[in-house]
């Protein structure tokens, strides 16, 4: 099996690439993408200024899917909330030189957060050429137009969805597929107006797998360009020990798989991608704590998405102190100490990059 960076992928580079900052900010840009480079090849447990950061801008729902960590003993414990809009302004303002694409999602449902509009335009105004992504259930009454009042600074939608009719009411819960697919539709036909890419993203569990090609043809019915697929991260799912990843090692899973795949191919209009399953799991694998930083509604920096637990783990308060200064906290850098060591922390045990082995499947599909 062989990977290619996806066109989402290379079609966003080639964005931000025709606008890269402008005056002494295009060399301070320059300066931090070198000192990266130094930093890496000399082993330091330091990092540049970040090319990607993730704000958690809420952690409140209106659904309670099977699949999220929320729903699971470390997401009964958290705290709940949304993030204060001028913290997180000053958190822009420190990386806005040098930051290549900023997501405004999190645990919960992006567009219950109500400042997000003034939040996109403040990242656009830094510069327009810093990538904005949004992640929606799609459940949120008259979503259409909030997401078309968003769309000048939008750069991707992405819409969970984890399968169609009754099996989608059994993984998200408490949700309503008629309701989803209408509201989805309306959502869908405002971005493909205003040349805003929209992504399928599916997260993959005993009760949908089977239907993964039937979410390929929803989206070539619906003009949705991208497709991913991926296993469930039992990281923070408390309630699954590691035996469930049996599910993507079988016969039947790599066939839905593959058959979800050869739908894409004949449709022509839609591409799928899936999350690396295929190369060898370790903690050396993860590339979050390089490149890619959680900050939850409440300032804090923690390791992952996939567990953005701050009373399990975190880094430091950007808020209180400043991103940098988080991000090569001591303990930031012990944890990058451990990624060099190979030794995977008990914080990141069960996640499917540490212990989801590798599958074997013998097409060529884009990995995401």
């Amino acid at each position: 099996m062989a990977y290619r960076l996806n066109k989402r992928r290379l079609k966003k580079i080639f964005n931000r690439i025709k606008n890269l900052p402008g005056g002494f900010n295009f060399f301070r840009y320059i300066f931090n993408k070198t000192n990266g480079f130094f930093l890496k090849t000399f082993r330091s447990t330091k990092v540049p200024y970040p090319s990607s950061i993730m704000f958690e801008v809420t952690n409140h729902c209106n659904l309670a899917c099977i699949t999220c960590p929320r729903e699971h003993d470390y997401g009964h414990a958290m705290a709940k909330g949304s993030i204060d809009l001028d913290k997180m302004k000053k958190v822009i303002d420190e990386v806005a030189p040098y930051i290549d694409s900023i997501g405004l999602t999190g645990l919960g449902e992006t567009l219950l957060f109500k400042q997000l509009e003034e939040t996109m335009k403040y990242i656009k105004k830094k510069n327009k050429g810093i990538q904005t992504f949004i992640s929606t259930n799609a459940h949120i009454p008259g979503a259409e137009n909030y997401i078309e009042r968003l769309a000048p600074y939008l750069d991707t939608l992405q819409i969970s969805i984890d399968g169609v009719s009754k099996t989608y009411e059994s993984v998200r819960l408490l949700g309503n597929y008629e309701f989803f697919v209408d509201t989805m539709g309306k959502m869908i036909k405002v971005c493909n107006e205003k040349g805003v890419p929209v992504m399928f993203n599916f997260v993959a569990v005993k009760e949908n797998y089977t239907q993964m090609k039937d979410v390929v043809k929803l989206a070539s019915e619906l003009s949705v360009p991208y497709v991913n697929f991926t296993p469930v991260n039992l990281a923070a799912v408390t309630a699954w020990d590691t035996e469930y990843y049996n599910l993507f090692y079988s016969d039947n899973f790599k066939n839905e798989l593959k058959a979800a795949f050869e739908l894409s191919v004949q449709l022509k209009n839609v591409e799928v991608t899936v999350w690396d399953i295929k190369t060898k799991n370790e903690f050396q694998k993860c590339h979050l704590i390089w490149n890619h930083f959680y900050i939850s509604w409440d300032g804090y920096m923690t390791p992952c998405c996939a567990k953005p637990f701050p009373k399990e783990l975190n880094f430091g308060n950007v808020f209180e102190t400043s991103l940098m200064k988080c991000l090569n906290s001591a303990s930031y850098r012990q944890f990058r100490n451990m990624w060099y060591q190979n030794i995977t922390p008990d914080f990141c045990k069960k996640c499917h990059i540490v212990d989801l082995k590798p599958v074997d499947i013998d097409f060529d599909i884009a990995m995401n």
